[in-house]
């Protein structure tokens, strides 16, 4: 016991470089206090944090496996990521498993070196907007729908009505302006790395790694241990920073003691259901 205790004491004592490996995994999402798992600041900040502080740190390695999501949750991650990096003065590292596609490759181009696997899907810089129109269903069903606002553009894209030329030209304009962020982040990130013409680069298609390497979307190829001990050697430690366990589907239902909150977990469970379709509508979009 005093012996175990020892060699962890000395462990953390160690005077061996340090790297921090927090991974990104999922689609980017605001937090909702539910049980879905997604990307967002609230989320990751306690990692990141840890992983930036962390003794002898010699690099931070960011593991990035996700389809994309919310514009606003890349930023403000990939803002977080360079804060830190700065603030400590410490390279981090992007390792692109699966996909690191829309907002995913956003998180990428938050490291100083990006790398993926030949097969990894990268890139897809542009910016989507789907759903479903049913301007004839509530007449066939016979419902009438009632909605009254103040705002003569309050109700813009209603599914339940005709499309009207002028929302659409307006959500082509707001997915314009998020587009150029989006452009004008990894230009800056990237800077003259990028080989591959900008039309093609930012037209929103999606790469297997081997090709973004000849465009210039990442720096090489390869897997995180490989990459690592070619930079670092043998004589390192990698220390994963966990996110916190959340709230299981299991725990809610043995908690339940009464019909209210059985109630509330088959609320929790419906969410999770359409949370589900959602991040597969995400993935399908790279054909995985």
């Amino acid at each position: 016991m005093i012996g175990r205790f020892l060699s962890k004491l000395l462990f953390w004592r160690s005077d061996k470089p340090v790297v921090a490996l927090v991974r990104m995994k999922g689609v980017i999402a605001p937090a909702t206090g539910g049980m879905r798992k997604s990307l967002n600041l609230e989320g990751l900040e306690p990692q990141l944090k840890k992983a930036f502080g962390l003794s002898n740190l010699t690099a931070v390695a960011l593991v990035i496996n996700s389809p994309g999501g919310s514009p606003v949750q890349s930023q403000l991650i990939a803002d977080r990521v360079r804060q830190l990096a700065t603030k400590h003065n410490v390279p981090v590292l992007a390792f692109c498993e699966d996909a690191a596609a829309s907002g995913g490759y956003w998180l990428a181009c938050a490291a100083d070196e990006i790398y993926a696997s030949p097969a990894s899907i990268i890139g897809s810089i542009g910016v989507v907007s789907a759903g479903f129109g049913f301007p004839e269903m509530l007449e066939k069903i016979g419902v009438e729908r009632r909605v009254y606002t103040a705002g003569t553009s309050k109700s813009m894209l209603d599914p339940f009505k005709p499309e009207k030329q002028s929302d659409i030209d307006h959500l082509k304009s707001l997915q314009l302006t998020l587009h150029d962020f989006f452009k004008d982040y990894v230009t800056q990130r990237r800077g003259a790395r990028l080989t591959g013409d900008s039309d093609m680069l930012f037209s929103g298609a999606f790469w297997a790694g081997s090709t973004a390497q000849e465009l210039g979307l990442i720096d090489q190829l390869g897997n995180m241990h490989q990459v690592l001990g070619d930079k670092f050697g043998k004589d390192f430690r990698l220390v994963t920073i966990s996110a916190k366990s959340g709230f299981s589907l299991f725990q809610a239902l043995s908690g339940a003691q009464n019909d209210a909150m059985m109630g509330q977990v088959a609320g929790q469970i419906a969410g999770q259901i359409i949370d589900s379709a959602e991040d597969r509508f995400w993935w399908s979009r790279l054909g995985l």
